[in-house]
């Protein structure tokens, strides 16, 4: 990530030492909406839209995902960004980006607004036409993606039905703090204290889940939700990242009885598979946050066979 301060790059996005040892996630700044509604200052259109996201970060690929399950890669377009993330935070290939060859994700910051002051992150959802930032906030474009292009693609599968909505932001909230956030929040603490109580709420979440799909296929019984994908992105890095990295070492998800047969059915799920790259999402953890691992050495492990046999075809 990164700072923008004053048309400045500043190399530092996380401060733990003024909240006693504790990372503090900084809330996103662009929070449009894309509508199928005519006159709509961001309406859904073929090719107007275009994704920008690292293949190692959890909050982009929960964006590529919906993107992918909704037949979106011809009507939203796309680039990626190097696994690494060092002193000049999110940068392209020597090409750099598919739109405007820019080499480094916060000069796109800049280009759609040159006051730009703040965070430099992905996902980061852009408008060709306006040439500016729509939205930068995953859990927005999830749901953007989710039905705002249906008129234009015809999947009118629904990742976030009206009825179980209540729930699901019930389970999201959980989720999110104790389990997406909270293996940050044990890896980037910087007292023990701090990590000692990110671990403990971190694993009593994923005991809760356990427990959860011991009774039920999904997170929400039978349909698969929102909810689901944004575990997923988590618990697909979790043996090979958080476990070891970010000092999550409990146990793993594959030691999980249901936790693990439930990664491999959503991983086994058409087209998913194609969204994960382990190579991405080691290089970037292990080379990148060198106060953590400061020779930037890539372990080669674990394994773990996410095309195995998962077993819930009972529930």
């Amino acid at each position: 990530m990164g700072l923008i301060v004053k048309g400045q790059w500043v190399d530092k996005w996380y401060d733990t030492a003024s909240s006693g040892g504790e990372f503090i996630r900084q809330q996103s700044q662009y929070r449009n909406r894309i509508s199928s509604k005519a006159g709509s200052q961001y309406q859904a259109e073929a090719g107007r839209y275009h994704l920008y996201v690292s293949l190692a970060c959890p909050w982009a690929h929960r964006t590529l995902i919906l993107r992918q399950l909704k037949q979106l890669e011809n009507i939203v377009s796309l680039s990626i960004v190097e696994p690494e993330m060092l002193d000049k935070g999110w940068v392209f290939t020597e090409k750099g980006d598919d739109l405007y060859q820019l080499t480094e994700l916060s000069a796109l910051y800049l280009k759609g607004d040159e006051n730009y002051q703040g965070r430099v992150t992905v996902p980061v959802l852009w408008d060709k036409k306006t040439e500016t930032i729509v939205n930068n906030e995953s859990s927005d474009i999830v749901r953007i993606f989710n039905c705002a292009f249906n008129e234009l693609t015809a999947n009118r599968d629904d990742y976030y039905p009206a009825h179980l909505r209540a729930e699901i932001e019930i389970v999201n909230s959980r989720i999110y703090n104790d389990i997406n956030n909270g293996v940050y929040r044990a890896g980037f603490a910087t007292t023990q204290n701090v990590y000692e109580a990110a671990y403990l709420q971190l694993f009593a979440a994923l005991d809760w889940l356990e427990a959860r799909l011991a009774t039920q296929r999904y997170l929400l019984g039978d349909k698969i939700t929102e909810a689901d994908w944004r575990l997923f992105t988590t618990l697909v890095r979790f043996d090979a990242v958080y476990h070891g990295h970010f000092k999550c070492n409990r146990q793993k998800i594959s030691e999980f009885t249901h936790l693990c047969g439930y990664l491999r059915e959503l991983y086994q799920m058409a087209g998913i598979k194609e969204t994960v790259n382990m190579t991405h999402i080691k290089n970037h953890y292990y080379r990148s946050h060198r106060s953590i691992n400061p020779t930037g050495i890539v372990p080669l492990g674990p394994d773990f066979d996410f095309c195995a046999a998962h077993n819930r075809d009972y529930l």
